[in-house]
């Protein structure tokens, strides 16, 4: 095995056969069928049989297995062998555990298609050009290039490093990043946590850039081998589904009391045990709703995939449910709020604007190429070449504008080469490169914010000579970036300064004296101004409506940005975040002039991260409800807008993209990482992506998680109605003294035929039309908020009593020639022959008991009436009626069923009854619908 870190880079790359222009895609392929994916190996799945036999382990399937097991024996210990209905029942839990492998295997290939979408990227060198890839299709000998933000996706070794630092405590434990060296050969003993020429899989790159060869890959890396599988994502139970769970027990228990009452009573009353034993525990499995989380589970992953599709990629389910809650959406301006295509529209020196072909214009052109990072490629041929920048997206409006006034970068990084950096950070808003001139010179260039850099200048350029900086001048300068910014421009300033040919410059470069921050202080510092460019990325067309539609969803809408505060409001008064901008500063002179404070005022302020620093937390929780705008503020500006906002009772979205965002991704409750720029670092902090980089996006994804959540409740509502329904039916007619109207068979069919398709089906019903016009879920309230659980009650009640209605009818009109006696007599006689004579009243009540809930999911699509929301805008649901109903009918009217089932076949005035009993529910819930909504 080589020990890559003892040898020289030029060695390594011998060993693999590899260069600095990278694999062909061929070898790639070759050598992927050798070394395998990229990728950690993780649990085995569950083998299909296994999990089907653990939907068995519930307890209330158990007992009804045991129930079988007992209707058995009973009925062989009589001389009867009676394998119907222990086979029916049988027939129905493998049913049901075939619908649960189902639902799981959905839910799982719906989450596993959405970690394939947030999987990590790498940027690699193929045939000498650079891809951006899945980690995954790394192999050894790949040449990665590496960036502030991004993980470390293989074992490599280093070839270039430029101000490199990598964070790797999740393998070495070292809390601080470890300074990486691509020159240094270490001895072949040296501790993993010592190779500061190696880069290992899951570190994080926190400062610099580099590039590196590909060492080892998969479970072959130094994670690999001590099994760190940090890659694999768990899927928790999500609240909502705790809350179901905790709320099933709660049923559960209460449905077992009521049939173990229901049970003596049978008993007391002479029924017969056997029969009664079996009613009570068919009943106490229809009651409890087994199968809501396992719904739960399939309703939120279905909409996680519907949610994908529209640019919105959830890594956490529960994040679903808080979208709904959603009461203020921070968002980042550039990309999110605008199109994130910057372009240069106005260059400036000390005398004013200047033309980008001048003199003046080109020098500053120049120097912002240089100091730049970005890459510019072309494609195509000559007649239809096109031209491209690959980087940050201010930096690519630059060298794209330098491009077009004939300035290559390419050429002018050959003339200029950079022998040294200070790659841009938030803290200083700057960055600095040094170049050797081709008269053997150097130049500093520094590149940043304007406010800042300002303060590092003594000198200002003036075509051939430099001018100290009088506060005249300065004043001036301020004015002509406060002139650009009032355009919504974005200004960068461009400074510079020489050296002479001094060849101990590069050495003093190097010198380790001083920390980082005093040597790069020193440097930036007696610059002279070159002059300011300013461009402008302008709003994306569809923010502003998705703007309108938060404010009247009750969700308000947030800029956060590093921009000037200027843009910041330009740019927020265009999308309609802001009516009135004003900063705290107007705010304080409007104190001292009217002698009272005005912080309360009702109208949205903008806030500058300078004036965020002069207040306390306290402060800021009193006051942020006030704003609208935060503007040049860094990354922990952003943590405390966060927590004051949720101080306030806010439930907050944050977007983010780079490193420093992680901490507020994760303070808030939910993050929302950029898919198109956000840095590794940033997405594995968020619990949804957005592929698109969209403010639109974070609107829809809210509307699509209220839908979801609605959803939810309508399935509960639907479930838990029909489960008392069915409770009360068989409780009220055995405490009145009436033959049981259900047989345990026929309590199991209604319970399949109406928790699976009814209750799914309306997990993929659309949003309501009005659902971005009502307030946000509150996280306070409970499940059952609202009148949920009276409307619950009585529906129940609604119900049951139509299928005792049935019930009472068919045994009334229809059997009293079948059955003897008087009905109302308790008669042991009459009882035997009611529970083992199939007879109409019977038939009569398990149509209409099945049959009427069918119906009545139709109720639970929304507060609207069906007319006015359509009836056939979820066909889902009334294709699972219709293929319910038609079962439902099948079991009644074909002889071989109708005897399993103990049924009759029914006349056409029977079911004329059972159509009316069973449509009631509509007609009910319609009128108290029509009288809520007047």
């Amino acid at each position: 095995m080589t020990n890559w870190h003892s040898i020289t880079k030029e060695e390594a790359l011998r060993e693999l056969d590899s260069a600095l222009t990278g694999l062909t895609k061929k070898e790639a392929a070759k050598r992927q069928r050798k070394y395998g994916f990229n990728l950690l190996e993780t649990k085995k799945k569950t083998p299909l049989f296994l999990r089907f036999i653990s939907q068995f382990k519930d307890f209330m399937i158990l007992t009804l297995i045991f129930a079988a097991l007992v209707s058995f024996f009973v009925s062989f210990l009589h001389g009867e062998l009676d394998f119907v209905e222990p086979a029916i029942i049988i027939l129905i839990i493998t049913l049901n555990a075939v619908l649960g492998v189902l639902q799981e295997s959905k839910a799982e290939k719906s989450l596993e298609a959405l970690q394939k979408m947030s999987a990590p990227a790498a940027l690699v060198m193929r045939e000498g050009v650079i891809e951006n890839i899945d980690a995954k299709e790394l192999v050894p000998g790949d040449i990665i290039y590496l960036e502030t933000g991004h993980f470390v996706p293989a074992d490599a070794r280093l070839l270039t490093a430029v101000n490199l630092k990598i964070d790797e405590a999740s393998l070495t434990g070292e809390s601080h990043p470890i300074e990486k060296d691509s020159d240094t050969v270490l001895k072949e003993n040296i501790l993993p946590a010592e190779r500061i020429n190696m880069v290992a899989a899951t570190g994080i790159v926190t400062y610099g850039r580099g590039t590196a060869m590909v060492t080892a890959t998969g479970m072959h890396t130094e994670v690999g081998h001590i099994a760190r599988l940090i890659m694999e994502d768990e899927t928790p139970m999500t609240p909502l589904q705790k809350r179901l769970a905790a709320t099933g027990k709660v049923l559960g228990i209460a449905a077992l009391i009521i049939c173990i009452i229901i049970f003596l009573i049978g008993i007391l009353k002479n029924r017969p045990i056997f029969e009664m034993f079996m009613t009570a525990v068919s009943l106490a499995v229809a009651a409890i709703p087994e199968g809501l989380p396992a719904i739960v589970t399939i309703m939120l992953s279905l909409g996680v995939q519907r949610m994908a599709k529209k640019n919105a990629v959830i890594r956490k389910l529960p994040a679903v449910e808080t979208l709904g809650s959603a009461t203020v959406i921070c968002s980042d301006k550039t990309g999110t709020l605008t199109q994130n295509k910057m372009t240069v529209t106005e260059i400036c020196s000390s005398k004013g604007k200047e033309a980008p072909d001048g003199s003046t214009g080109k020098l500053l052109l120049t120097l912002a190429s240089l100091c730049n990072d970005a890459i510019l490629q072309t494609s195509g041929k000559r007649k239809h070449q096109t031209v491209s920048a690959t980087g940050e997206p201010t930096e690519n409006a630059l060298i794209m504008a330098a491009y077009q006034v004939g300035l290559n970068k390419p050429q002018l990084d050959l003339l200029h080469p950079r022998i040294y950096e200070i790659p841009f950070d938030s803290a200083r808003k700057q960055m600095t490169t040094i170049h050797r001139l081709p008269d053997g010179g150097y130049r500093q260039i520094t590149k940043g914010a304007f406010d800042i850099l300002l303060s590092e200048c003594t000198n200002v350029y003036r075509g051939n000579r430099d001018t100290p900086i009088t506060h005249t001048l300065r004043e001036q300068l301020i004015r002509l970036n406060e002139g650009m910014t009032a355009k919504a421009l974005r200004v960068i300033a461009v400074a510079y300064k020489d050296y002479s040919a001094d060849s101990s410059f590069p050495a003093r470069l190097k010198n380790n004296n001083g920390t980082q921050k005093d040597r790069t202080a020193r440097l930036e510092q007696g610059l002279t101004l070159a002059g300011l460019i300013g461009m402008i990325d302008p709003p994306r067309p569809e923010v502003r409506e998705a703007v309108l539609t938060c404010q009247m969803a009750g969700i308000t809408p947030v800029m956060i940005t590093g921009d000037h505060v200027s843009t910041a409001c330009a740019i927020a008064k265009e999308l309609g975040i802001l009516t009135k901008e004003s900063s705290m500063a107007e705010l304080r002179a409007a104190e001292i002039t009217s002698g009272h404070s005005t912080y309360n005022s009702s109208i949205p302020q903008a806030m500058t991260g300078a004036e965020l620093s002069q207040i306390t937390q306290e402060e800021l929780v009193e006051r942020i409800k006030n704003y609208r705008v935060f503007a040049r503020v860094s990354p922990e500006h952003k943590v405390r807008i966060v927590k004051a906002l949720q101080a306030r009772g806010e439930v907050v979205a944050m977007t983010g993209d780079g490193v420093n965002d992680a901490p507020a991704l994760k303070a808030a409750d939910i993050g929302c990482a950029m898919g198109i720029t956000g840095t590794d670092v940033a997405k594995n902090a968020a619990d949804m992506i957005l592929t698109d980089d969209n403010f639109a996006t974070i609107v829809a994804a809210v509307k699509e998680g209220r839908g979801i959540y609605d959803n939810i409740k309508k399935a509960v509502h639907f479930l838990l109605s029909c489960n008392i329904g069915e409770i009360l039916t068989i409780f009220v007619a055995i405490i009145f003294g009436l033959p049981s109207p259900l047989i345990a068979v026929q309590l199991l069919w209604v319970n399949l035929v109406t928790d699976s398709l009814p209750a799914i089906s309306l997990g993929v019903d659309p949003p309501d039309k009005d659902i971005m016009k009502k307030k946000p879920n509150s996280p306070d309230k409970g499940m059952f908020s609202d009148g949920l659980t009276v409307k619950i009650i009585t529906e129940g009640i609604l119900i049951g009593s139509l299928a005792l209605l049935a019930f009472i009818i068919g045994i009334r009109f229809f059997d009293s020639a079948a059955l003897p006696g008087d009905l109302t007599r308790n008669s042991r006689t009459v009882e035997l022959a009611a529970l083992t004579t199939p007879y109409i009243g019977r038939t009569m009540a398990f149509a209409v008991l099945s049959l009427s809930q069918l119906f009545h999911s139709f109720n639970m699509r929304s507060e609207h009436s069906i007319t006015k929301i359509g009836l056939f805008t979820n066909i889902k649901l009334v294709l699972s009626f219709i293929v319910c109903a038609f079962l439902q009918v099948i079991v009644i009217s074909v002889k071989p069923l109708a005897d399993i089932f103990k049924v009759v076949p029914l006349t056409p005035a029977q079911w004329s009854i059972v159509l009316v009993l069973s449509f009631l529910p509509i007609v009910v819930v319609e009128l108290q619908k029509s009288k809520r909504n007047k």
